[in-house]
């Protein structure tokens, strides 16, 4: 049996009782980085084995974890934050237990791009979300890709590449075009901003950005 997890993205207090429940049964808990999860786990008194599993080891152990589920044992997977397999590992895992007929169960919980979305106040009965930004192959082919969707448009940054991103979306969008960028989300310091791409990216370009950033821009009318 394999639980996917979700995990706070924030505040300690945003993860459910089943989720806690289920951490608490499991006989070992994959973490993308046991350092980070090992706060959550302390704050509500987890005390199960824990084991890494992150994009630099996990075709390396795959292998290993299927056997294992297929031995009948329990897993749980949880990222640094928010839902595995949102920009975070698990698709492999996951489509490797579906292939062998372990059984999969996702929790409902936090998702990053989910408050974003409805605190933009951009549309939201039709929305893609994109992720991380190539870094250099390929991020001019999906921008001007994307210069013709209609739909609200999701993606997560770094808080030392959004200024570079807004630059690029104002380049393809256009400098007028709404967007909102949310940091710190659930968080003491949780800021939105809201305005044009060109508004937005003056902001934060006058200041120090922290944290993890959403960015949410609107499709094309």
């Amino acid at each position: 049996m394999l639980y996917i997890v979700p995990s706070p993205i924030g505040n300690l207090a945003d993860i459910t009782f089943r989720a806690i429940e289920v951490l608490k049964s499991v006989e070992l808990i994959l973490a993308e980085d046991t350092r980070t999860s090992s706060k959550l786990l302390r704050h509500y008194n987890i005390d199960k084995p824990t084991s890494p599993y992150h994009q630099h080891n996990e075709h390396k152990i795959l292998t290993h974890l299927i056997q294992q589920l297929m031995t009948g044992k329990t897993m749980a997977l949880i990222t640094d934050a928010g839902t595995p397999g949102v920009s975070d590992p698990a698709f492999l895992l996951v489509r490797e237990a579906v292939k062998n007929n372990i059984k999969v169960e996702c929790l409902p919980g936090a998702t990053a791009f989910v408050p974003a979305l409805v605190n933009s106040g951009l549309p939201m009965n039709a929305f893609c979300f994109e992720g991380f930004l190539p870094l250099k192959k390929g991020r001019q082919t999906l921008l001007k890709k994307l210069t013709a969707e209609e739909r609200t448009m999701i993606f997560y940054e770094s808080p030392m590449r959004l200024v570079k991103a807004l630059k690029d979306f104002i380049e393809y969008f256009g400098a007028e075009r709404q967007c909102s960028v949310s940091r710190e989300l659930t968080k003491i310091y949780e800021e939105n901003k809201r305005g044009t791409l060109q508004e937005v990216h003056d902001y934060f370009n006058a200041k120090t950005v922290k944290g993890e950033i959403v960015i949410v821009v609107e499709g094309e009318k």
